[in-house]
């Protein structure tokens, strides 16, 4: 078995795999201040859960952006499972070619995605990612980073608007039948939710302009409020919750191919 864990700024994401096959998944919080046994002790927890041996685990791989877990994080691999974990951009290359100058690289998270989509539905592409923040990423005809941008998530804009003004409730995040709300809740939801929404249909309009592939171009959407923005809009052609999970899968198979051929 294979452990792949995703870490950002809000949750890390286990997935266990046999194969391709996802035997299950869960999320623990991003917490700074949370040991390495307590780490272990509760990823323990959930594969007696799933009915699972730890001493069956064979590797261990993590992408994260979300240095100051990490020490926690990889203590817990090593006490719990007796694996030193491989981390995604410090020893391993996630092979994700690039066709824009300069030398920075995307984070590890979104990286991973891209390869996950690349590999599951083709290139071209536009992947977006719905994290704390959101971020939008263009793969050209021949799989290469062509760039992309970031925003700030809906729930953070939310949150600020929510701590910031005196009289206005926090709202679940959902989209309204009328963007006309009679309520104060239902009025936020539709200029949260529905001016994000429309914010993404703009970024997805001019990144597949700029990429020059016309209807060519898949959207692929992952993260947590994926699902409810794509019910939303007709812009997002697919949906895959575990896209980033399969992007450090596949990662770490093609890392052990290198490895085994010595390059």
């Amino acid at each position: 078995m294979l452990i792949v864990i995703d870490v950002g700024n809000t949750n890390m994401v286990f997935g266990i795999f046999n194969g391709e096959e996802l035997l299950g998944s869960f999320r623990l919080k991003t917490d700074v201040n949370r040991t390495s046994d307590e780490i272990g002790l509760l990823a323990c927890e959930y594969f007696r859960r799933f009915g699972l041996e730890s001493i069956a685990v064979e590797d261990v791989i993590i992408a994260s952006v979300a240095p100051p877990v990490m020490h926690s994080l990889t203590n817990a691999v090593i006490k719990y499972f007796d694996k030193i974990p491989l981390v995604v951009d410090d020893g391993v290359d996630p092979g994700l070619p690039y066709g824009v100058p300069g030398d920075e690289r995307l984070g590890a998270d979104r990286a991973m995605a891209c390869v996950a989509a690349i590999e599951k539905y083709g290139a071209p592409l536009v992947v977006l990612d719905f994290g704390t923040a959101t971020t939008v990423d263009a793969l050209s005809e021949g799989g290469a980073y062509m760039g992309g941008c970031i925003t700030a998530g809906v729930r953070i804009s939310t949150e600020a608007l929510f701590q910031k003004t005196a009289n206005l409730p926090n709202v679940e995040l959902a989209m309204p039948d009328k963007v006309l709300g009679c309520t104060a809740v239902s009025q936020i939801q539709a200029g949260a939710v529905g001016g994000y929404i429309g914010s993404m249909e703009y970024l997805i309009r001019r990144a597949k302009a700029e990429m020059g592939y016309g209807d060519a171009v898949k959207v692929v959407a992952t993260g947590g409020l994926s699902r409810m923005v794509a019910q939303n809009t007709p812009m997002i052609d697919i949906v895959d919750s575990r896209l980033v999970l399969d992007g450090l899968r596949i990662t770490y198979n093609r890392h052990k191919e290198r490895t085994a051929s010595g390059l």
